[in-house]
Parts: structure tokens; C-alpha cells; sequence
């Protein structure tokens, strides 16, 4: 090594200051060799960089894919979510809304277990959607601001449904967001991953948002 030898960042700066170095010097470009990123051998730095924008468009289309996946799938949550809403809509019996809202959505996103109950409801019958239930339960509602995701299963309100979930989604109904709760809505799945934690909560909290207003019929009779 002598005190003219040039160090790698010294090249690279050159280069960067220089970008018509390989224009004027196009023949090294094209025998220039450099190791081949998945080899022993070397390639040309010409073909270097032809691999290299072929692995970036590898990339683009996995993101591509990925995106038209996403597309698809909030595609399908979109019309289920429509169909459920005019299921809830043409209900002209008030008092077989909450069994819509329960039968609905199971019905319409293959869920294995929906348990509901409701109360501050006066209309409501004490039996069925209307069975009563424990302050605890009452005061875990009015505390839960957003709807839970997650596997924990020892929860009261699992108990409302026939087969204990690996996953499950425990969705608060009020009349508005500052207003005591009127309901849980609990929804279970043999997927473990279905209701996981790490899932965001968007669309549960427009279930919460439609299905409380539904129920404003009830509360108005």
C-alpha cells in the first residue's frame, strides 16, 4: 500500500462526482468483472446491474401481488359488510334485530361461534339476546373502548358460545362512543390467527358503529 493508493469510499466518491465515467469509458463497463452475488464466479459489472434491476423488479411484483391480494380481500370484506348492513336495514320485526346482527354476521363472515347479549334495552325480553348478565361483564363492556383481538379465552362472555374459539373478538355496542354500553358482541373462530392481537380493529369497530345504530330501533320502541 503506498499514500497514492485509493480507498473503496475514495472510488465510490469519484464515481458518484463522475457519472459520465462510464459513458466515456463504456468498454470497462462491459468487461469490468464483478462477483456474481449468488456465486463463486464473476459477470461483467454490466450484467451486475442487469440482475440487479431484475431482482428489484422481483420485488415489485411481490409488492404488486401483495397489493392486489389486499385489494381483493378488502374487496370481499366490502360486500359482505354491504350485504349485512341491508340485511339489518330490511328488518321490518324489531325484535328479531338482534338475532340479524348475531345470525348475520355469522352467516355472512363464516364465523364458527357469535355470542351477543344486550341490556339497557327496556323493549328487550330477559331471555335469549336479552338473558341477564353479571356487572362484570356490564363494567368490562363500558370499559372496553375498542374492540379486543387475541386468544384469551377466559373471558365471562366465552361462555355464551356452544365451543370455546382459538381466537376471538369481543366488540362493544353503545349508543354513542362517550355513552354506557347497551351490549358485547362476541365472535370466535377455530383460525388462530383470524381474531390475533397484532389485527387491526378497523372493521370491527364499524360492525360496533352499525350494529349499535341498528339497535337504536329497539331502544326507540
Amino acid at each position: 500500500m503506498t499514500d497514492n493508493t485509493l480507498s473503496a469510499e475514495q472510488v465510490a466518491d469519484f464515481l458518484r462526482d463522475n457519472n459520465d465515467f462510464f459513458t466515456t469509458h463504456a468498454d470497462l463497463f462491459a468487461t469490468l468483472p464483478v462477483p456474481h452475488p449468488h456465486g463463486g464466479r464473476t459477470i461483467s459489472l454490466g450484467e451486475r446491474q442487469i440482475f440487479t434491476l431484475r431482482e428489484r423488479i422481483r420485488e415489485f411484483e411481490w409488492r404488486l401481488n401483495d397489493l392486489i391480494s389486499n385489494a381483493s380481500l378488502n374487496e370481499d370484506i366490502s360486500t359482505k359488510l354491504k350485504q349485512w348492513s341491508c340485511r339489518l336495514l330490511g328488518e321490518t320485526e324489531i325484535q328479531r334485530l338482534p338475532g340479524e346482527i348475531a345470525l348475520g354476521l355469522a352467516q355472512q363472515f363464516d364465523l364458527n361461534e357469535v355470542g351477543l347479549r344486550l341490556w339497557r334495552l327496556e323493549q328487550l325480553p330477559e331471555t335469549g339476546y336479552g338473558a341477564p348478565v353479571s356487572e362484570d361483564v356490564r363494567t368490562f363492556t363500558d370499559t372496553l373502548k375498542v374492540p379486543y383481538c387475541g386468544t384469551d379465552t377466559e373471558f365471562e362472555a366465552v361462555k355464551w358460545l356452544t365451543a370455546t374459539p382459538r381466537s376471538l373478538a369481543l366488540i362493544p355496542l353503545r349508543p354513542a362512543p362517550d355513552e354506557p354500553s347497551i351490549g358485547l358482541l362476541v365472535l370466535g373462530s377455530d383460525d388462530p390467527e383470524r381474531f390475533s392481537a397484532d389485527k387491526g380493529t378497523t372493521f370491527l369497530e364499524t360492525v360496533s358503529s352499525l350494529a349499535s345504530a341498528t339497535l337504536r330501533r329497539l331502544a326507540a320502541a
